[in-house]
């Protein structure tokens, strides 16, 4: 990782700080907004700790909703900065983990864990990331082989294999005549209602070593974008780095989906707005999509909790509502 001149350093530290405010002041309204509500005041004193104290707040802030409120800030985040990563590659804005098949191999693997028997980690988790593998392998063979970042090509087989992967999810829960059946259709389309601060501590041990490794090769995405001729010249080891990138996403991805199922269009959202409003430079967006991708999920895991007058409804459906009319724009943008 290169930060390059004071003024990069500068403005990475300048985005951080202001998406650093902007993620707190989003997981703070999830905290205090939900089926109970007790006013702002108030839950900012027992976060404070000032104030009468309040057992049944305590109990929905701190087991309740601050589990959840991270679980979603951790999901956002990966599922963000895997767009981002798949674009620099790929160099084409449709990319992204759900979009090319990844979400969906991964969710294979998961159910099948489920399915199993397994517990959620490490069992159902491995299976995920050997379904996310088994995919990502299927979609490089599909595309000829000829070389990771062949641009259409592979974007293509992503979409055919996100087809294929889910005719056999709902293969696979038409198999199930038990109780888990409502569960896994649940969890499928995005359900972050089950967190627990164990499982938050999980997840964040292993995407945290994933947001640092990415972040340091932010500077050989940067040469991607040249070409790939030009980034051999300039010394970046093609084959490597795009294995690593690839692995390393997968693994995020799928350790996302074994938590809280498919969550789709994220990683397409706040890349492209990050990068409209800060440039194609992946050393300020790896940390921007970072936490512009957790303030955003927190949001609309809010928005799941607060529409429905009664219950709540999957997050799925809002980043699904969200992202795919903006990916439908893209895509009849890129063909004019």
């Amino acid at each position: 990782m290169n930060t390059g001149s004071p003024l990069i350093f500068k403005r990475l530290a300048v985005v951080t700080c202001l998406l650093l405010i902007v993620l707190l002041f989003t997981m703070f309204l999830g905290l205090s907004m939900g089926s109970s509500s007790s006013g702002l005041q108030a839950v900012f004193q027992s976060l404070s700790g000032k104030g009468q104290e309040n057992h049944l707040l305590h109990t929905i802030i701190w087991r309740i909703r601050f589990p959840r409120v991270l679980l979603a800030a951790l999901v956002g985040a990966a599922l963000s900065l895997g767009g981002l990563v798949f674009q620099a590659l790929l160099r084409n804005p449709l990319a992204e983990p759900y979009i090319l098949g990844i979400s969906g191999g991964s969710a294979i693997g998961a159910i099948i864990g489920i399915l199993m028997g397994f517990s959620r980690m490490p069992g159902v988790g491995l299976m995920a990331f050997a379904g996310s593998i088994a995919t990502l392998g299927l979609i490089l063979a599909m595309s000829s082989g000829q070389t990771i970042l062949t641009r259409d090509a592979l974007l293509l087989s992503g979409v055919m294999v996100n087809a294929f992967c889910a005719s056999v999810i709902m293969f696979l829960v038409s198999l199930t005549q038990d109780a888990r059946l409502h569960n896994i259709i649940f969890w499928l389309m995005g359900d972050l209602s089950t967190a627990d601060i164990r499982q938050v501590g999980i997840l964040a041990g292993a995407l945290l070593p994933c947001f640092v490794l990415l972040f340091w090769f932010s500077n050989p995405m940067n040469l991607l974008l040249l070409g790939k001729e030009m980034a051999q010249t300039m010394g970046v080891n093609i084959k490597a780095l795009s294995v690593i990138l690839l692995v390393t996403t997968s693994f995020m991805v799928s350790a996302t989906v074994s938590n809280v199922g498919l969550l789709g269009f994220v990683g397409l959202v706040m890349p492209h707005l990050l990068r409209l409003v800060l440039g194609s430079d992946h050393r300020v967006l790896v940390p921007a999509c970072i936490l512009g991708g957790g303030a955003y999920m927190v949001l609309c895991d809010l928005l799941a909790r607060m529409l429905p007058q009664q219950g709540e409804m999957p997050v799925g459906i809002i980043t699904a509502m969200i992202g795919a009319p903006l990916f439908v724009y893209l895509l009849k943008r890129g063909n004019r």
